[in-house]
């Protein structure tokens, strides 16, 4: 499904050339829950947004159910993310004068869907992270797992192919974490949805089904998870 192939990516700082990727190749199949671990600056959340395509490799191919993302204009890798990858963050990234609702729906009204349709479908996907009781309410008016629900059901709400996230409990207390990490680990269906998480917690990584450990922006290790 996903896929790179001796991807690189630096970054200029200043004078300074930056290697936060160095030749890394890794695959993701439909069905997997990955969790990528590694310390600050290894590069794991720079390996996650070239396999979600809010990046795209200096060198090497970033590949997503076998269309190669360089090969996309900007625009197209827009469109591209909205309708087949769906993102989970540290922060929830709701807009606070949006219901839970709305905030869910937001995505599919960007992209024409009547408001009418878009928040039906929005009620669905809240009930399926069990926050549909709460579909009236504003962000500030929730604790801050009812916060991430909302912000994984949004990520949900055009069915993508992927769901991406970058240490999505790192706000979050430790029931509340474990919560929100089942409800994840819910996500993945064989050969269809892949489930890709960054994330620095060894108790976090356990729930994928694979982790992939990083180091100076190459892979140190790709093994199962043991139960």
């Amino acid at each position: 499904m996903i896929e790179l192939v001796d991807a690189t990516k630096s970054y200029l700082q200043g004078r300074r050339v930056v290697e936060a990727v160095r030749g890394v190749s890794l695959r993701v199949a439909g069905g997997e829950f990955v969790a990528i671990m590694g310390p600050s600056g290894s590069g794991k959340s720079t390996l996650m947004h070239l396999m979600g395509a809010l990046d795209i490799p200096s060198t090497g191919r970033a590949v997503f159910l076998g269309r190669d993302l360089q090969s996309l204009s900007d625009s197209q890798r827009s469109q591209f993310r909205r309708t087949r990858i769906g993102f989970v963050f540290q922060q929830f990234n709701l807009l606070p004068t949006l219901t839970a609702a709305e905030n869910v729906a937001l995505p599919l009204m960007l992209d024409g869907i009547a408001r009418r349709a878009a928040l039906a479908k929005a009620n669905d996907r809240l009930k399926q992270v069990a926050l549909d009781h709460r579909a009236g309410h504003f962000p500030d008016e929730m604790s801050g797992g009812e916060m991430q629900r909302v912000a994984v059901a949004r990520a949900l709400i055009a069915d993508p192919d992927a769901v991406l996230c970058d240490e999505p409990t790192g706000n979050l207390d430790t029931i509340t974490s474990r919560e929100i990490l089942t409800l994840l680990a819910a996500l993945p269906e064989p050969d269809r949805r892949a489930v890709v998480m960054v994330t620095h917690d060894p108790a976090a990584a356990a729930f994928g089904t694979r982790l992939v450990k990083v180091r100076d922006g190459r892979v140190e290790s790709d093994d199962p998870v043991r139960k």
